[in-house]
């Protein structure tokens, strides 16, 4: 089990904050093919695909970032407005949070 605290049930239906930052189960496995990312939670079969950029934030998921940390990082490696890229990080925890591939941690630094 993680150390960090997850909410997984109760978390998807509140609104995600900038400050958190997302766990991911011991039974969620990830595997790059090319240049995109295939998501599995094991005991469910559920399984996401990301798109190179959704890849990347993945990527500084697991790397423990905030998503406001995700986001300032993002801005500085593609062309997108930061409003915009906000939608999309919250959008795309908001769907890992639904198929039960992460949990949130708001532990603040």
């Amino acid at each position: 089990m993680s150390s960090h605290p997850m909410h997984e049930a109760s978390a998807a239906s509140l609104p995600l904050q900038l400050s958190d930052r997302f766990t991911v189960p011991s039974d969620v496995m990830d595997r790059r093919v090319g240049d995109e990312t295939v998501i599995l939670h094991l005991a469910t079969g559920t399984y996401y695909g990301l798109d190179p950029v959704g890849a990347r934030m993945w990527e500084l998921m697991l790397a423990g970032q905030s998503l406001a940390e995700i986001r300032d990082q993002m801005l500085q490696e593609y062309a997108v407005e930061a409003a915009q890229l906000e939608r999309d990080l919250l959008k795309l925890g908001h769907d890992l949070l639904a198929q039960g591939l992460v949990g949130v941690s708001n532990v603040q630094s």
